[in-house]
């Protein structure tokens, strides 16, 4: 059970032949070796964001530093990749329910539930599934990846991600975590205009 109520829902994604350049593309987006932050320009909306998650995360995973690790990481491998943070967050509560070592039936591994053979695919024979920031990588590369190939389609993406395309259940479940437990409003900031009065 996820600390938020509901069982983990790992996924099974589907080896599907890709062309050698888009394999190419994906190991290089998996090979990224940045050090992680939170990708928010305001400083102030920065450390809100990293609070108000924390503050969500807390009775899941006690370890505070860990746990804004995981933040900062998920944040920056979600904005990398060109998806939303507290998307990734939702699904990772639906994926695993926030287990590091989680492991399905079919094989899939950590927070993202990522399959073996990615790594084979686009990755390299020292990526560990089990590790952070490895996990993390691989799980929004490879949700990008879908999202391309279904051009833009979240509900077909994630049903590819979970190996259940075309079903509901999986694509409804990760919206409702995300909506539920992650949705996030950035502060709005008043704009002043030429002499100093808020527009």
């Amino acid at each position: 059970m996820s600390a938020f109520g509901g069982e983990a829902f790992a996924g099974n994604q589907v080896y599907e032949p890709m062309a050698a350049s888009v394999r190419a593309a994906l190991h290089a987006a998996v090979s990224d070796a940045g050090a992680p932050e939170v990708l928010i320009a305001d400083a102030t909306e920065r450390v809100r964001w990293l609070q108000e998650m924390s503050h969500r995360l807390e009775k899941r995973i006690p370890d505070r530093t860990y746990r804004e690790d995981l933040l900062t990481s998920v944040h920056y491998e979600a904005t990398r990749a060109g998806l939303d943070a507290q998307l990734v967050l939702g699904l990772i509560q639906v994926e695993s329910g926030f287990r590091k070592y989680a492991v399905s039936g079919a094989g899939a591994r950590g927070y993202m539930q990522v399959m073996p053979f990615w790594v084979r695919t686009i990755g390299g024979p020292e990526d560990n599934l089990f590790h952070l920031r490895t996990n993390l990588r691989y799980g929004c590369t490879i949700l990008r990846h879908y999202l391309d190939v279904e051009k833009g389609d979240l509900f077909r993406a994630l049903g590819r991600y979970n190996g259940s395309l075309g079903r509901p259940e999986y694509p409804n479940m990760v919206r409702a975590a995300w909506e539920r437990y992650w949705s996030y409003q950035p502060l709005k900031l008043a704009v002043s205009d030429a002499h100093g009065r808020p527009n």
